[in-house]
C-alpha cells in the first residue's frame, strides 16, 4: 500500500459570519478570487486516522484471506486445521472495532 502524505497546512483567517477564508499574506494587487474547496485540519485528520485504521483492518483480513487460500488440510484431518483457524478468524475480528451506524461523526 502506497504512503499516505500528510497535505501542507497553512494559517488562514475564516470569517464567523460568513466562513470566508483568507491567507495572511497582505494583496499585491494582482490577486484573483477563485472558488477553493477546503477541509478543516482537525475532519482532515479524524478521516485520515479512520483510513489508517482501515488499512489496518484489510491487512488483517488479507492475511487472513490468503491464509484461507493456501491451506490444504490433510485427508480426515480437516477438522482441527479448520477449528484452528477459526480461532484466528475470531481473533483477528476481535481487534477491529464494530463502528454504529448511530455513532456521532
Amino acid at each position: 500500500m502506497p504512503a499516505v502524505a500528510e497535505a501542507e497546512r497553512f494559517a488562514a483567517w475564516q470569517c464567523i459570519g460568513c466562513g470566508r477564508i483568507e491567507g495572511a499574506q497582505p494583496c499585491i494587487g494582482v490577486c484573483q478570487d477563485r472558488r477553493a474547496e477546503f477541509v478543516h485540519a482537525a475532519d482532515y485528520d479524524r478521516v485520515l486516522a479512520a483510513w489508517s485504521r482501515a488499512q489496518s483492518e484489510l491487512a488483517a483480513l488479507r492475511a487472513l484471506l490468503q491464509q484461507l487460500a493456501v491451506t490444504a488440510p490433510r485427508d480426515g484431518a480437516w477438522e482441527p486445521g479448520y477449528r484452528a483457524f477459526q480461532a484466528h478468524a475470531r481473533e483477528v475480528l476481535q481487534a477491529i472495532p464494530v463502528e454504529r451506524d448511530d455513532a456521532p461523526a
